[in-house]
């Protein structure tokens, strides 16, 4: 079932949770794991995210310095399947353009099309770790309103060979990126903005938000968006703190502010675990308020902490 279907016909906000896959050489066992610990909370679809290649150097024999380039992280396209068929829930696939030309794109569109998935997650994708700007790939899109725009041209039936004769048009649903905060490039919230009003007139149908720790940066956000014209519906996506580290690595990484107190009290906390209750219990407190502003969903970033979701989901969606 499609994203926006699932939204419309909803009786009571949406929860639903992403994952990454399996680092390579890894099993699946802890996707597994991670999706019956959610289960019983009815989730009402989940993403699995798309990793672009990455750069590593490796020492050779002679001495010399290799320059490698891996995907740490394959397998989006097969895990989806393998879930979406196991469980029977509907599984939102990312497309990334980073590392991709538009023909590898038409084929991942296609792979997916067979295997009955026709729901994705449109992103540019970050520059590889090690590297300060995105470069796209030759023939491939620097910005995801193109991309966007390939995927409406399949569900039109339109694909990149224009000799093909009868092609069958896909009806995928389409979900994008929308940053509170502007996104780290962006010069400014009302450019960004622009931005992703393009991305929706390029055919977007449901906006998914960058993690944020201040209810009020998302609710000013869809109030700008509404402004500007962009009506589809906007999910915020939230993440508990886990770990003490992520007071630092959070607002570098992803450009998002936290609140005085949250970082007082995760400062103050003595252990690893009292970190994860504080963090649970700040963002129970954050969902909980979104709830009650009448959000259609909650998205929720586990980082691999299920458990955790679990318990502030149990708290605070009525189940």
């Amino acid at each position: 079932m499609k994203v926006t279907d699932i939204i419309a016909k909803a009786e009571k906000p949406l929860f639903t949770f992403e994952l990454l896959p399996p680092l390579k050489g890894h099993t699946i066992d802890s996707i597994h794991e991670a999706i019956e610990t959610l289960l019983p909370y009815h989730p009402a679809y989940l993403n699995i995210t798309s990793h672009q290649q990455e750069v590593v150097y490796v020492d050779r024999p002679d001495g010399l310095i290799e320059r490698r380039t891996v995907r740490k992280r394959p397998g989006t396209v097969a895990l989806s399947a393998a879930i979406q068929y196991r469980y029977g829930i509907p599984v939102i696939p990312h497309l990334i353009c980073g590392g991709y030309s538009r023909e590898q794109i038409e084929d991942q569109l296609i792979e997916l099309n067979f295997l009955g998935i026709d729901n994705v997650f449109a992103l540019r994708g970050d520059p590889p770790h090690g590297e300060r700007r995105f470069v796209a790939q030759k023939d491939g899109y620097e910005h995801t309103d193109g991309m966007i725009r390939q995927i409406a041209a399949i569900n039109r039936g339109e694909y990149l060979d224009p000799d093909l004769k009868d092609p069958v048009a896909a009806s995928f649903c389409i979900g994008v990126a929308g940053y509170p905060e502007k996104h780290a490039e962006a010069p400014n919230i009302d450019h960004d903005i622009a931005m992703l009003k393009l991305k929706v007139d390029a055919g977007a149908h449901y906006i998914v938000t960058q993690m944020f720790f201040i209810n009020e940066h998302y609710l000013a956000f869809v109030d700008k968006c509404r402004e500007a014209g962009i009506t589809v519906p906007i999910i915020p996506g939230i993440k508990p703190i886990g770990r003490k580290s992520d007071i630092e690595l959070l607002p570098q990484t992803f450009h998002v502010d936290l609140p005085s107190r949250l970082v007082k009290s995760v400062s103050s906390c003595a252990g690893a675990a009292e970190v994860r209750k504080v963090g649970i219990e700040y963002c129970k407190e954050q969902v909980a308020e979104l709830l009650e502003a009448g959000v259609p969903g909650v998205h929720f970033y586990t980082q691999g902490r299920a458990d955790s979701i679990a318990r502030i989901v149990e708290g605070t969606f009525k189940l």
